[in-house]
């Protein structure tokens, strides 16, 4: 059930494993290569979530699995890892979209919660694009595209540390590119505005947030998840062979403005 007929973007014969892809932004995701041809491999730490979400794109006529593992265990990620490799076929595309929010003043922000923040949308890049790349760099080709954000140029109250991962994600994805470039790895990124998921209910429900984004958004609305996968699905396809290192900003032009 592929969509897909330029063969600048058919991504028929690609496994991609997605993070974090058991709902929201990483299924969206998962679907929008799936329709351009991909094989997808779901991630998720609930596995009756994510078991529901592959066993519905495969009725609708989708390639799909799941994998159950926790991103911020390196042992973790990386049994998973060898084990899809192995049992499911060689990962030729990996989406880090795993990613978490918390949210206080800075001069109360918890420790704990900045932890859990880092090793979320963080470490987790580190550890899962390691055990991937090393697969990659065997066969000299791959695909990384790391999910970064509006926060990675911009600032907020109350989500520094948010911000702060997020920065460090669009730079590691810079020196991804300068350290596997050389063996046919192309690392970007995709930089989401604002868009209406799960993680941000709350703002979505909040009349006085929601009326000061659309005013402050260039398009003037609240992005919807499967704006994205077009970046994705050209930054995952051949029609990106050349493109290395970079962050595509999608966000109705928010960070374009002021």
């Amino acid at each position: 059930m592929t969509e897909s007929k330029n063969p600048l973007f058919d991504l028929s014969g690609r496994r991609a494993l997605i993070t974090g892809s058991g709902q929201g932004i990483g299924l969206a995701l998962a679907y929008g290569l799936a329709r351009a041809g991909a094989t997808v491999v779901l991630n998720d730490l609930d596995e009756t979530r994510v078991k529901a979400a592959a066993d519905k794109m495969k009725t609708e006529g989708f390639t799909a699995e799941y994998a159950v593992f926790d991103v911020t265990s390196q042992s973790a990620v990386q049994e998973a890892v060898d084990h899809i490799e192995k049992d499911f076929g060689p990962i030729s595309i990996l989406i880090n979209n795993a990613g978490i929010q918390r949210r206080a003043p800075l001069e109360d922000f918890a420790s704990e919660n900045w932890d859990a923040i880092v090793n979320v949308n963080l470490t987790s890049v580190f550890y899962v694009s390691q055990a991937v790349a090393r697969h990659m760099i065997s066969r000299r080709q791959g695909k990384i595209i790391n999910i970064c954000s509006v926060q990675s140029q911009l600032g907020r109250p109350t989500i520094a540390p948010y911000a702060a991962t997020k920065g460090a994600v669009a730079m590691f994805t810079k020196g991804m590119c300068a350290d596997w470039a050389k063996y046919g790895i192309q690392a970007n990124g995709v930089a989401p505005g604002y868009f209406a998921t799960e993680m941000n209910k709350a703002l979505v429900e909040n009349e006085e947030f929601s009326g000061w984004l659309c005013k402050r958004t260039p398009a003037g609305r609240w992005g919807n998840v499967e704006e994205l996968t077009g970046a994705a699905v050209f930054l995952a396809a051949d029609a990106s062979s050349f493109v290395n290192g970079q962050v595509i900003y999608v966000d109705g032009g928010l960070t374009s403005t002021v």
